[in-house]
């Protein structure tokens, strides 16, 4: 993440999201001023406007006296938005189902082949961003914007540990499992099986909700 140029609080922003998404910066990890200061070359205040909209984006919290360190959340808290991301989810594959057209689907069933390469081969990094276009690619042909929108900063919240579950065991083929069946909804223009589908595919519970808790060495409520 070195830069050679000076940067705007935007880049700087942009630079640090990928950053933690991509696991350079870990959930509860203390964000150095100074460090970050000498990364960017650049003086504290865009850093700390970064800052400040990265905390808008859920990814940092600011601390008064403490510092700012990165979003990590509780047992309760990452239930809560995997919750809200399923609803955003389901919704997208629902509408996908009744409105995707030629092009959409042609891009769906790209990003799936895409998984299952990565799913083949093992490589869990390249499977994590295949899957993140997949998952873009039905948000996108639910044809709401707005709705994609908002299932993008989501998603881009729960990043860090969305990449986490795909490095458990079994966890990648069970993905590509199940995004072949929800393509398989979507072609067919099977809307309610195509949202349930996708809402079993990202919410977490049960045995996965326990994977996840030990994974993240989070105390369990």
């Amino acid at each position: 993440m070195t830069v050679k140029n000076r940067m705007t609080a935007p880049q700087i922003r942009q630079a640090m999201e990928n950053a933690i998404v991509e696991g350079r910066f870990a959930p509860g990890d203390k964000l150095d001023l100074e460090k970050l200061e000498a990364e960017f070359a650049c003086s504290r205040t865009p850093i700390r406007e970064a800052l400040q909209a990265l905390e808008v984006s859920g990814l940092v919290r600011i601390e008064p006296k403490r510092g700012s360190f990165v979003t990590r959340l509780d047992v309760v808290e990452l239930t809560e938005r995997f919750e809200v991301m399923a609803e955003l989810e389901a919704m997208s594959a629902r509408l996908a189902a009744t409105r995707a057209g030629a092009d959409d689907i042609w891009r769906i069933r790209e990003t799936l082949a895409g998984c299952e390469t990565a799913a083949e081969t093992g490589n869990s990094d390249e499977y994590y961003h295949q899957n993140t276009y997949f998952h873009h690619a039905i948000y996108a042909a639910s044809g709401n914007r707005f709705l994609e929108a908002e299932a993008r900063r989501m998603q881009t919240m729960l990043q860090p540990y969305r990449r986490r579950q795909v490095q458990l065991r079994g966890r990648m083929m069970r993905s590509l499992h199940e995004h072949r069946r929800i393509v398989q909804m979507i072609e067919a223009g099977d809307a309610e099986r195509a949202a349930t589908e996708m809402n079993a595919h990202v919410v977490i519970q049960g045995e996965r909700f326990h994977e996840l808790v030990a994974a993240l060495r989070l105390d369990p409520v």
